[in-house]
């Protein structure tokens, strides 16, 4: 075996010209979005509340692709197509038979996954005329996504960042002012619903459920502004889906087909942009790949979370979702991969996994650490501790494959490095990260 790790890497022609609509393929439909007042469906004008039109006709689309328009693609292009590695180093400090590949998303000007939905997000408000995005970011990696398309297309944003992670990683809340971005610690003194958590809490660490809320007020309050979500949503789930279109022509060109893909999985759209691509090969064409979401223990959603309506933030003001959720007032503890603490997963992944079209797991913070490690010093990378959990599952089942003694395809996206989250990993060095 070569000791060099193996990149397999596409030209900007093969940016994916359409995003991949899972609901179409889906056997049985997906049970509808609710209006919280009346519990009757939710129209996509009701949505325009707080989105732009376009995006508002996305969350509710039924066509399988979408086309995406030429100036999000012409600005993707600044870093797609992202390349894929197989992990030979990898492979090697374990000693395995598997052959395992990881999807690269780091290498996008914020360091993650997540501009992947703030372009086209950023383009269809531009393009509606409003002249300002709210939004909320766990560890920052969405709010930093979300300040430099703001940026890149004219517009002014504001970010409501869960306390714990604005005090945890400074370093993204400076990324996001360098890009023009307002970012508050929230709960926050600017929106009403964030004073009250405050009164009742001085002390809280925040959630992504009291940011959204925190948003979603700002929006609704302030003439000229929109909400911008990260994740869960089923528009923002399609955007991210040039990931695993990416990931299908570079295993083509590496010859091989995988057993297994892996995501981390905290509101959805990392797990969604690797592994829808995926499923549909398994629900159109029989393919028989295991596809696995990985979450941290501390906040379960799918793994013990219970599937039924919720509302996607603690102020209880979104509309209702039928999902797998720990409750809308779960207060997740303030564990370091701060982009999974969200108290729900995604819809269609929700859906995806109760059709038994996915499988789910959980780790402790400290297994996903020693796991991020270990990739660290083997290939060099040091991942961003919302991947580091797939990280953790990825050698699990390698170490499997070793102990069968037979070979096992691994894909995996590796959503973004962890740069600025090197406290988090000086913590764990130290032994002072909680498990």
């Amino acid at each position: 075996m070569s000791s060099t790790n193996t990149r397999f890497a596409l030209g900007q022609q093969d940016i994916p010209t359409a995003w991949y609509n899972i609901a179409a393929d889906f056997a049985e439909p997906m049970p509808p979005m609710l209006n919280p007042a009346t519990n009757k469906l939710l129209s996509p004008e009701m949505l325009e509340a707080i989105f732009a039109k376009p995006i508002a006709e996305q969350e509710f689309s039924q066509e399988r692709w979408i086309e995406i328009p030429d100036e999000v693609r012409d600005v993707l292009a600044l870093w797609r197509p992202t390349p894929l590695l197989r992990s030979v180093r990898l492979e090697k400090a374990l000693d395995t038979p598997a052959h395992i590949y990881y999807k690269y998303e780091g290498s996008s000007p914020a360091g993650s996954h997540k501009p992947n939905s703030a372009i086209p997000q950023a383009f269809y408000n531009k393009q509606a005329g409003i002249k300002r995005l709210a939004t909320e970011t766990g560890a920052g990696q969405w709010g930093s996504s979300l300040s430099l398309a703001c940026q890149l297309f004219g517009l002014e944003c504001t970010v409501y960042m869960v306390g714990s992670s604005y005090r945890q990683k400074p370093y993204r809340r400076m990324a996001m002012e360098t890009w023009g971005a307002t970012v508050h610690a929230s709960p926050s003194m600017e929106t009403e619903f964030g004073r009250r958590v405050r009164a009742e809490d001085p002390h809280t660490a925040g959630s992504l459920g009291i940011a959204i809320s925190e948003a979603v007020e700002d929006t609704l309050k302030n003439p000229g502004t929109k909400y911008a979500l990260g994740s869960v949503l089923n528009h923002v789930c399609l955007h991210q889906t040039v990931i695993g279109q990416e990931a299908i022509r570079q295993m083509e060109m590496a010859g091989e087909e995988p057993d297994v893909v892996v995501g981390c999985a905290g509101g959805g759209s990392n797990f969604a942009g690797i592994a829808f691509p995926f499923l549909r090969e398994k629900i159109v064409n029989g393919k028989k790949t295991r596809i696995l979401a990985v979450e941290p223990s501390a906040c379960p959603s799918l793994t013990k979370g219970e599937l039924r309506y919720d509302f996607g933030d603690t102020a209880m003001t979104t509309p209702l979702m039928k999902m797998y959720t720990l409750g809308a007032d779960f207060m997740p503890p303030s564990l370091h991969a701060g982009g999974l603490r969200y108290h729900g997963m995604a819809p269609t992944v929700s859906h995806a996994f109760q059709q038994g079209l996915c499988e789910a797991r959980s780790y402790e913070q400290h297994e996903v650490f020693e796991a991020a490690t270990l990739f660290a010093r083997a290939e060099g990378i040091i991942p961003a501790p919302e991947s580091s959990h797939a990280i953790k599952a990825v050698i699990d089942e390698a170490l499997e494959a070793k102990k069968e003694g037979k070979k096992r395809v691994i894909v995996f996206n590796l959503s973004g490095h962890g740069l600025l989250d090197l406290p988090s990993f000086e913590a764990f060095r130290l032994g002072s990260i909680n498990a």
